[in-house]
């Protein structure tokens, strides 16, 4: 490596394995409503930023409804689920073994920040990130600002930097800020969408010596 180099991280389905609550807290939402639940295929072809999109396209209503009682519905219950999750597969590894190549690492998430930071200081894993960044609200609009006042704050070389995550959001994000991406299918989004980015593209993070 010509100097050290980056690797910025998305969160949610990349390090932390939680689609299988974001599923069942949105099918609870959907019966009370008398909507068509999801399987997690069909989360995985209709999950998108901003997460409002994704709503209508499963069946919300927001002329009937209004959108933050609904945003917040689904947090509430993500939260309560939350404690459970676990890592993705190989997660810790693959931080430990860019921790030994000399990589600095950070997370950028579109998770509110306080229950990201709690999130990742619960799972033990604080201690390999020298930067921590979600965004101000529950809305999950996005994180493309976040991530670039962070390259900016950090005077991050571009050309030096691999953004990981796993969905078509963070190759927008990694397109914007001009760095390599990476993308990973263990998350809220299926490998066929995120191979039409034409990116790289891994089953999960034991996968990620070969490409990155």
């Amino acid at each position: 490596m010509p100097q050290r180099t980056t690797i910025i991280w998305d969160w949610n389905g990349t390090l932390l394995d939680d689609a299988g609550i974001c599923l069942a807290a949105i099918n609870r939402m959907l019966k009370m409503r008398h909507l068509a639940e999801l399987s997690m295929e069909r989360y995985r072809n209709v999950f998108t930023f901003p997460v409002i999109e994704y709503y209508k396209e499963v069946g919300f209503d927001f002329d009937r409804e209004e959108w933050e009682p609904v945003a917040m519905e689904f947090i509430n219950a993500y939260l309560h689920a939350l404690p459970g999750c676990s890592l993705t597969h190989a997660a810790v590894s693959t931080l430990e073994s860019f921790k030994q190549k000399g990589y600095r690492q950070a997370i950028i998430s579109a998770m509110q920040h306080d229950a990201l930071i709690k999130s990742v200081s619960e799972l033990g894993i604080q201690p390999y990130f020298e930067f921590i960044g979600g965004i101000g609200d529950h809305y999950a609009d996005g994180k493309i600002e976040n991530a670039r006042n962070y390259f900016n704050e950090a005077g991050l070389n571009p050309g030096l930097i691999t953004l990981i995550g796993d969905t078509i959001h963070d190759s927008e994000v990694a397109a914007e800020l001009q760095c390599k991406c990476i993308l990973v299918a263990t998350g809220h989004q299926s490998y066929n969408r995120l191979f039409k980015t034409g990116l790289p593209v891994i089953h999960n993070l034991s996968e990620i010596d070969s490409t990155i």
